[in-house]
């Protein structure tokens, strides 16, 4: 690959979020110690090492750096676990598919982290109905607040006494959840593919947790879990089956019971139950689904789910969750993955016929170490999550493909970081790669930017101290935050402290030189890379030929592509300075294979959409609109919904109104904003 191009940052148009405090002198301090060397043994080595003590001090005292208040650094929470936290989850929940609901009783085993001064408990809750509630086994006081925007109805729970530091608390609630609850999504027998039995499935990242039971619902706590769900039809859990070795069983009565004995944050819980069935991809891995796609989706992960594996057990360190199974979800699931422990939730449109979007499930597997093991403590960090799994990806895809196509996926994602900021704007806020949250949606702030903003800082990095050593900071900087949360500035700390070893000295001068104040706040895109183009040059050269009104196209130009190769040539004509005009986009689908009739693949059909929909080639609407009532992945419903709006906005209106109900909560809300619909009756 060729070497990273670095250009200098500027700094961001405004300051700072002004809830970091402005702490020049201690973080000097911090990163001081972080940087100090041991004792070399020569005269030589200590007039060195006196020498880059003098340029990092230097450097050190006319910068600026922010921290955070370190006992509650999530804005997106209500609860106060600064002075309570969980330790252990129990959920015993009935799947009630006639009412829609699950109804049962939690139990949160909470430490206090006071001297008996906090008299109550306070959770996260969001149109739960909290029947009943005991502290220590005796009935408690327990009030639900006024709501407070996206953030919920907190739950406050008196505890007159309080508890000495250190001391468990037993807090148990009989709840059930409403016809609210957003994160759940129910399916009836008919939109189902068999038609057979209902579906219902959970969706809780990122404060949707707080809709199925009050809970502390941050990624700053970890909690250990037991489930036991009882249900008509065959349950799956982010936790490990305690019924059988291999999947879970249907026990006595239809309950099922989970373990999880790896702590992780309340967005990582997990319930689906439905029709499913297994088929094994892995010595260590099954795919789940319903049983009419059980043989499609067994034949596109088998291939690679070993390998994926493997690559990454080598580049980080073995996998600790046990087992690693994908369950594919009906087409509504509104992601590409949810990486949920054990059972990674995937969209359906990675099942494509080629075995050319599993690197969705290179994805997921990674977050078993970025995300899962090792968590960003808000989501104002969630690059910390995002940016080191697309790195992991990219990591395992170049292993199994050859190391051109790690830069060939980084220019794709790439393009989609353009998009998105040509979407909020350059100076948005969104934009920068730690966003403050303080009294939004979380929701709201999603987009690609934690991703492929977060890989570029992640790839800088290892380019600034190179490969070999990068390789080598990796596993210590998995090892050191396993079952931890963490912020961007002790990311930072620990990539310094760890490059300040002796066998590093020589990178001092370039460990001084990060910007990392810039890097976390500036907005619009950060330096672009010289990126090894070796596989997207033809692309480029073939895009450059259709600006020739007379050029004509056979399905020879493609023939020898991969799927991912003609993303970019489609990337590229929708990017170009003029549409192409209408009949120009149908000879383009019919040479190219991009049409339905032809191509399974809803990544490249999605992408041609968006082509036909700038070209306003009137003959591609009705196909868009069939798409948009089969997939309710946001990848592809949110940009083909808003250039449909832009092309024809009578029919975009009609056809989101037609699969309304078919649509995820979560994505229905974020498509009524893009349709300018929000807060309309």
């Amino acid at each position: 690959m060729r070497p990273f191009v670095s250009l200098s940052l500027r700094r961001a148009a405004s300051s700072p979020p002004p809830r970091y405090l402005s702490t020049a002198s201690l973080a000097g301090s911090r990163l001081r110690c972080a940087l100090r060397l041991p004792p070399p043994s020569s005269a030589k080595h200590q007039s060195r090492a006196r020498e880059q003590h003098r340029r990092f001090n230097k450097h050190l005292q006319v910068r600026t750096f922010y921290t955070r208040n370190m006992a509650k650094r999530d804005p997106s929470t209500q609860s106060n676990y600064d002075a309570w936290v969980t330790r252990h989850t129990t959920v015993n929940f009935e799947v009630d598919f006639e009412s829609q609901a699950l109804k049962g009783s939690v139990v949160l085993e909470l430490e206090s982290r006071t001297d008996s001064q906090s008299r109550e408990v306070v959770l996260d809750s969001s149109y739960v109905d909290v029947r009943s509630v005991k502290v220590g086994g005796s009935a408690a006081q327990f009030a639900i607040k006024e709501r407070t925007g996206p953030l919920g109805s907190p739950l406050h729970v008196e505890v007159p006494q309080g508890a000495p530091r250190g001391e468990t608390l037993r807090l148990e609630m009989e709840v059930a959840t409403t016809s609210k609850c957003s994160a759940l999504q129910w399916l009836t027998p008919a939109q189902t593919s068999n038609k057979k039995a209902p579906f219902m499935f959970s969706q809780c990242q990122a404060i949707h947790n707080r809709s199925l039971f009050p809970c502390q619902d941050t990624p700053d706590v970890k909690s250990t879990y037991d489930f036991n769900i009882r249900s008509p039809y065959v349950v799956v859990a982010s936790g490990v089956p305690a019924t059988a070795a291999d999947e879970a069983q249907q026990g006595e009565g239809g309950l099922y019971r989970f373990v999880q004995k790896v702590p992780i944050p309340s967005y990582l819980f997990a319930l689906a139950s439905g029709d499913i069935a297994t088929a094994r991809i892995g010595p260590r891995s099954v795919v789940a689904t319903g049983p009419n796609e059980l043989e499609q989706c067994r034949w596109e992960l088998q291939e690679d789910m070993p390998k994926f594996m493997d690559v990454v057990e080598r580049l980080v360190f073995p996998y600790r969750w046990g087992e690693y199974n994908v369950l594919v979800l009906p087409p509504s699931f509104p992601y590409g993955g949810m990486e949920n422990p054990i059972f990674t939730f995937a969209t359906p449109t990675i099942i494509s016929g080629d075995r050319e979007n599993v690197e969705v499930i290179a994805h997921e597997l990674s977050h078993s170490w970025s995300g899962n093991l090792v968590t960003s403590c808000s989501w104002e960090h969630y690059w910390l999550n995002e940016g080191w799994t697309m790195y992991l990806e990219r990591r395992i895809m170049a292993a199994i493909r050859g190391p051109a196509y790690f830069d060939f996926s980084a220019v794709i994602g790439w393009k989609h970081l353009e998009d998105t900021v040509q979407q909020f704007g350059a100076d948005h806020v969104f934009t920068q790669l730690c966003v403050p949250h303080d009294g939004i949606d979380p929701d709201d702030a999603f987009s690609t930017v934690p991703y492929e903003k977060g890989f570029h800082m992640v790839w800088y990095l290892d380019r600034l101290v190179g490969r070999d050593n990068f390789d080598r900071f990796i596993p210590h900087y998995f090892e050191k935050y396993t079952n931890k949360s963490l912020d961007s500035y002790d990311f930072k700390d620990t990539f310094l402290a760890f490059f300040a070893r002796p066998e590093y000295a020589h990178l001092a001068d370039k460990l001084a030189g990060i910007d990392w104040e810039g890097r976390f706040y500036s907005r619009g895109l950060p330096p672009k890379p010289d990126f090894d183009t070796s596989m997207i040059d033809v692309c480029y050269a073939l895009a450059e030929k259709w600006k020739d009104p007379s050029f004509t196209p056979s399905p020879s130009d493609v023939s020898s592509w991969t799927a991912n190769q003609k993303l970019v040539l489609l990337g590229a004509l929708q990017d170009a300075p003029e549409a192409l005009a209408p009949d120009r986009s149908q000879r383009l689908a019919a040479a190219y294979g991009l049409d339905p009739e032809r191509t399974r693949n809803v990544e490249l059909l999605s992408a041609y959409y968006l082509v036909a929909l700038r070209s306003r080639d009137a003959a591609a609407y009705a196909g868009v609109a069939d798409l948009l009532g089969r997939v309710g992945r946001m990848k592809y419903v949110r940009p083909l919904f808003r250039e449909l709006g832009k092309a024809d906005r009578e029919l975009a209106l009609r056809t989101f109104e037609r699969n309304r109900d078919f649509y995820h909560p979560i994505c229905r809300a974020m498509v009524e904003k893009d349709l300018g619909l929000a807060g309309q009756e």
